[in-house]
């Protein structure tokens, strides 16, 4: 029998094993990309790339900016309003005009008459609202000077000694007074709305209103509801700086609830319009 050669120790350690090639290894140089942990790494990041940019689009949109909010919200409420005017009506106007036409402009003294009164009990309500306070931001809008309800007694009165008959206040104020007053006591962002839209539309659109019924109607005569003591642009702008600083308290939410409300004030108030023509 052949004998097998003998092999040292020394000599069977002093070769690497051939199938340790570093020719082997280079060809999968990261054998650890196949590890499923690695796997879970790589998906990981996926993950939080798509969280953060996710996180990304929330922050974005939480600061996008509302028409008109960089100057403020009293902006904001301007902004609703125009553009809740029909087209003919202002340029920033978007609302169609009504497929009805309105009753040809004929105004009349008792129509006029029906109007003030009206008009003369929505502001008694705003004012006394402001002057109780059931919530603390009322009381800045205490004694603005944009006070109408003193003024429209003094009409009242001047056509009383005319010889015309003061009638009662009709269903549009006295369902509007009802709303404010309801409103006022567990809706501070509403009733704000509601005030602001009052006082800012008589001070602009009621005084061309108001101009045109005194051309027609009384001789040219300027009632006193027309009339402000002070600079009129400087009230408002007094009063824009106080609506701006109590907004500042509101979240997002309670402003936008604010800005919903101008529609409901457009149909009261506009329905206390009409009855110039009634």
């Amino acid at each position: 029998m052949a004998s097998i050669p003998s092999i040292s120790q020394s000599q069977l350690f002093s070769k690497k094993p051939q199938f340790i090639s570093t020719q082997k290894t280079s060809i999968f140089p990261i054998t650890t990309s196949f590890n499923p942990s690695n796997r879970f790494v790589l998906k990981s990041k996926k993950m939080v790339v798509a969280a953060a940019g996710t996180t990304a689009a929330a922050e974005e949109k939480s600061k996008k900016r509302y028409p008109g909010e960089g100057k403020g919200f009293v902006e904001e409420m301007r902004f609703v309003a125009m553009k809740l005017h029909t087209k003919d009506q202002s340029k920033e106007g978007e609302k169609e005009a009504q497929e009805k036409p309105l009753p040809k402009w004929e105004p009349t003294i008792d129509g006029y008459l029906k109007f003030l009164v009206d008009s003369k009990l929505v502001y008694d309500t705003l004012e006394k609202i402001v002057d109780k306070a059931d919530f603390p931001e009322y009381a800045e809008f205490r004694n603005t000077g944009l006070e109408r309800a003193e003024s429209l007694e003094k009409d009242l009165t001047w056509f009383k000694e005319k010889g015309y008959s003061i009638p009662e206040p009709s269903s549009p104020g006295l369902n509007y007074s009802a709303y404010v007053e309801e409103l006022s006591k567990k809706d501070p962002q509403a009733f704000i709305c509601h005030f602001y839209n009052t006082y800012f539309a008589h001070s602009a659109g009621g005084r061309m209103i108001g101009k045109k019924v005194a051309k027609e109607v009384l001789n040219g005569k300027e009632l006193e509801f027309y009339k402000w003591d002070g600079d009129l642009s400087q009230l408002l702008q007094n009063v824009r700086d106080k609506l701006n600083v109590v907004a500042e308290n509101w979240t997002r939410e309670e402003k936008n609830h604010c800005l919903e409300e101008t529609e409901k004030s457009f149909k009261f108030s506009g329905e206390i319009l009409r009855l110039i023509l009634s």
